[in-house]
């Protein structure tokens, strides 16, 4: 990715019901132009929450981790590409040339699944996409999770599994924002980095434990910031995702 696309905010819906998705969606209304969905919401509402989101002209980071033999996953990968096909809701307004749809420009596998269920997934991605003729979603790898604690080799372990999904085909990692100036530096400017455990200053931590601000995950070398609670659960969830707005906007201004 460019310097000029990094540090795009990504809102995760962890919540329980299509309906608490709607209204959060409603409320963050242009602010906000990507949205995690995963296993949370996933297994209460399935593709039903992705296709609305969709029909709303958001993109949609589809975080379920995917990890299980290698043909289980490559057809579950080749199931998330086919879900960049259109479907339009059943009136007019949709069905306008030209209308806003948006695509799941994201998806996540463990790279603990190893090298051969990586490749092939992104093999299977490419072929599936070009078959369709759809956006094909990026495919990142999850190396450790940001709930762990902060080893003494916890970078090194980062870096030997974002070597491997890079070596698999895959366009990006997902890591926390204290390993990804590392990332950047050993694997190049195009390696998409997914930064989870944002906290803005003064919000709670949570079950995170490698945490990062908006700040300093743009400043690391992050492309997209994962925030959940503290825009989720805030009292007025639209200021303090303007907030979050605004620091990455602050941090990417003073990038040399």
């Amino acid at each position: 990715m460019t310097e000029k696309n990094r540090g795009q905010l990504i809102v995760a819906l962890d919540v329980d019901t299509f309906e608490e998705a709607r209204q959060i969606v409603a409320t963050l209304t242009d602010k906000v132009h990507i949205y995690k969905v995963g296993s949370q919401l996933f297994t209460a509402c399935g593709p039903a929450i992705v296709r609305h989101l969709q029909a709303l002209g958001k993109n949609v980071f589809l975080d379920l981790k995917f990890h299980d033999i290698p043909n289980t996953v490559a057809q579950a990968v080749k199931n998330v590409v086919r879900l960049n096909i259109p479907v339009f809701e059943k009136n007019e307004q949709d069905k306008r040339p030209g209308a806003s749809f948006g695509a799941v420009i994201l998806c996540t596998l463990h790279t603990s699944g190893g090298q051969e269920m990586l490749s092939l997934a992104a093999q299977i991605a490419t072929k599936e996409a070009e078959a369709a003729q759809v956006m094909k979603p990026k495919l990142v790898g999850v190396t450790v999770l940001t709930s762990e604690a902060n080893k003494a080799n916890i970078r090194d372990i980062v870096f030997q599994r974002a070597q491997e999904a890079q070596a698999s085909g895959l366009d990006g990692i997902v890591a926390s924002g204290q390993e990804a100036s590392f990332i950047r530096q050993k694997l190049g400017e195009d390696f998409i980095i997914i930064t989870p455990g944002i906290r803005p200053p003064g919000s709670a931590v949570g079950d995170q434990t490698r945490v990062t601000t908006p700040s300093e995950a743009v400043q690391n070398g992050s492309d997209f910031l994962v925030v959940g609670r503290p825009v989720v659960k805030a009292e007025n969830p639209s200021l303090a995702a303007e907030s979050i707005l605004q620091e990455i906007k602050q941090a990417k201004d003073s990038r040399p």
